[in-house]
């Protein structure tokens, strides 16, 4: 094979394996951002707790990562529920979430920051797997597990979630809580404990994205900066509410990254990815997979 075709190629395979990341990243987005209208800033600030707190453990007791990320998600789950009740009775029950609650967030991303710093200190921390220095090869082409299967199980986590908002009927409460709370209340659906489960969930989701996020790279309290423009860009180009589109866009922009990044230089990969995001906004202003108002 000529070598750049099978540079090309994994590159491509590469940006999909990190696209898997950046959707398990921006899920949690989606559902607070996305049907529930809630910016929450902090949201990679909270992927990094987890991906810390899962670096820990995994140090501690010598369990898979995943699955210590799936063990830590309800905690992250009742953190979200209750960080969703203080928000909305100082805030969204007032009419002040738009800049005031965006400010609350802020608080939220630097005390989680700090926070970190002085409980385990600046050092960055890692969580390793017996799985995760083996890599697969087809042909010329390289599966590093360290990466597929952190997407692999990100992948599967956005699907049963997708299940459960089109067929459940709190995740079809879910879905309509943003576009339509009179309804529900004629239904005797409480809107605000809707959104407080739903914010919970999105919490959750950012405690898998971390337990991924821990294998693939090591982390440190700052780490959740350099995706806080990705999820956002991420979840705005799929369409918002639009778990397929989050997904589809993650993975082009994951594609578009690293292909730029082996063919032109890291320093080249945001710009591009970035003018992918306003060359599809130009476009579709709904995003990938949004409706147009």
């Amino acid at each position: 094979m000529d070598p750049d075709l099978a540079l090309l190629l994994n590159g491509i395979v590469s940006g999909l394996l990190l696209g898997g990341l950046y959707a398990a990243a921006a899920a949690g987005l989606s559902v607070s951002f996305g049907m529930l209208d809630v910016v929450n800033i902090a949201h990679p600030a909270f992927m990094v707790l987890g991906a810390i707190l899962v670096a820990l453990l995994q140090g501690a007791t010598g369990l898979d990562p995943l699955l210590l990320a799936a063990l830590v998600a309800p905690g992250f789950w009742a953190m979200g529920a209750l960080l969703y009740g203080a928000y909305h009775r100082f805030f969204e029950r007032r009419g002040d979430e738009a800049i005031q609650g965006l400010a609350f967030f802020f608080g939220v991303m630097f005390i989680i920051e700090i926070g970190i710093v002085l409980a385990v200190g600046p050092e960055q921390h890692f969580a390793d797997a017996a799985w995760a220095d083996t890599t697969w090869r087809l042909g010329e082409i390289d599966l590093p597990l360290r990466m597929l299967v952190p997407a692999a199980v990100s992948l599967a986590a956005i699907g049963a979630l997708a299940l459960f908002l089109r067929h459940g009927f709190t995740g079809r409460a879910i879905a309509a809580v943003s576009q339509d709370r009179e309804a529900l209340r004629l239904l005797a659906i409480d809107p605000v404990r809707i959104k407080r489960f739903a914010f919970g969930l999105s919490l959750a989701l950012a405690a898998l994205a971390g337990g991924a996020l821990a294998v693939v790279q090591p982390v440190d309290a700052a780490s959740g900066h350099i995706f806080i423009g990705r999820v956002f860009a991420i979840v705005i180009m799929g369409g918002l509410a639009s778990l397929g589109g989050c997904v589809l866009a993650a993975l082009a922009f994951g594609v578009v990254e690293n292909v730029t990044a082996t063919f032109y230089g890291p320093s080249w990969s945001p710009a591009v990815a970035f003018g992918a995001l306003l060359l599809v906004l130009a476009v579709r202003p709904q995003g990938l997979f949004g409706r147009a108002a």
